[in-house]
């Protein structure tokens, strides 16, 4: 690992590292942001970010203002890329696939299959790099943004017990259903609509193995909200089997940062009850 950024916040400080992944292939950036507590040396719980398509590790360190809710709350905050990234990365000239889009799955058909393997990026490598870097108590929670509200979702019902707490902002809630993830999913995992179901987080909750509750936050403004994210399918689907969510229409917000930076607090309040 090397830094090649840091910047005092919030008395703490926002550090980006680099690394070569091995999961990967290449070297990926991250966001780190240490509270206070960790710059004085005491262990702290993680606080994992997933951003959306099209973003780096720039864009939540630099928009969200999380950085003064993770001081409060003595969490560290990491805040990874959204896809391997280089020269001989498998790419498309389009926003939603390849580069910037990874979808925080496993990729299996050539050419992504190569590099593309978000999935054990985020829940192995990274988890144990974090570890071996910085003091933590082994506590950690995911949330995320739109792609990334999808991989937490994912990610957290996935893997029970890995995570101890998950929220979404605008999350991809049914990717095998929407034009979004059904491109991405036909790409990185082929024509097996069962490979499909075993990232889609409204398939995965009826057969959830723990009740890990949910808190999603969407704006009733959002362009994205009935042609893409389509959050009542996750309600019908936690009703049905009675798995804790709760999911907030946040009136007048749309799909950007202004959204996220409203709310980010309240999300991280929530991570920290579960992760203390």
């Amino acid at each position: 690992m090397e830094r090649i950024e840091q910047h005092a916040s919030w008395g703490g400080r926002q550090e980006v590292w680099q690394h070569a992944s091995s999961s990967l292939g290449v070297a990926m950036k991250l966001g780190v942001y240490l509270p206070p507590a960790a710059l004085a040396g005491q262990a702290c719980p993680v606080l994992y970010w997933l951003s959306g398509l099209t973003c780096t590790e720039q864009n939540f360190i630099t928009k969200a203002g999380a950085q003064q809710f993770a001081a409060e709350h003595q969490v560290i905050l990491v805040a990874p890329d959204t896809s391997p990234r280089g020269e001989g990365v498998a790419n498309d000239e389009a926003y939603d696939l390849g580069q910037g889009a990874g979808f925080y799955l496993n990729a299996t058909q050539a050419p992504w299959s190569t590099h593309y393997r978000m999935e054990d990026y985020i829940a192995h490598e990274l988890p144990a790099l974090i570890a071996r870097h910085f003091s933590v108590t082994g506590k950690q929670g995911i949330f995320g943004h739109s792609m990334g509200g999808h991989g937490a979702l994912t990610l957290a019902l996935r893997h029970p017990g890995l995570y101890q707490s998950v929220s979404a902002f605008s999350p991809i809630v049914a990717p095998a259903q929407v034009p979004w993830g059904q491109k991405a999913f036909a790409a990185y995992l082929g024509d097996d609509r069962q490979a499909w179901a075993a990232h889609d987080a409204v398939a995965l909750l009826a057969t959830a193995a723990e009740r890990l509750p949910l808190l999603v936050d969407q704006g009733d403004a959002d362009d994205f909200l009935a042609s893409q994210l389509q959050p009542q399918l996750l309600q019908a689907a936690a009703d049905a089997t009675g798995h804790p969510l709760q999911l907030r229409l946040q009136p007048g917000y749309d799909h950007s940062y202004y959204f996220i930076a409203s709310f980010i607090g309240e999300h991280i309040a929530h991570h920290a009850r579960y992760l203390k």
